[in-house]
């Protein structure tokens, strides 16, 4: 038989309330496939995580941007304790590597 038959076997197969996600993946995997024959789905996902490692990086720099120019201003300042405030107001806030 064809493979219509076989994924409609497949479906009947599975619990009535997961057929239309088993249907919308199957149609996402083969729009994938057919913008990028030869990686599908896993040139997506390979192409989101790279954008996420991107952001991920660029959310880094501007956080550790904040933190040089909390330091600097702290220490423009004519405390001379100003650097250890600073320092501790940074360790004490969010992590700047949390999510």
């Amino acid at each position: 038989m064809g493979y219509a038959y076989n994924l409609c076997k497949y479906l009947q197969e599975l619990p009535e309330h997961q057929r239309s996600d088993a249907v919308s993946s199957m149609v996402y995997e083969a729009n994938a496939r057919v913008r990028d024959p030869v990686y599908g789905c896993v040139g997506a996902i390979s192409s989101l995580q790279k954008q996420i490692d991107s952001l991920q990086t660029q959310l880094a720099l501007a956080q550790a941007e904040v933190v040089h120019m909390r330091v600097r201003q702290f220490t423009s300042s004519s405390n001379p304790g100003a650097m250890d405030m600073a320092v501790d107001q940074v360790t004490m806030g969010e992590s700047l590597w949390s999510c």
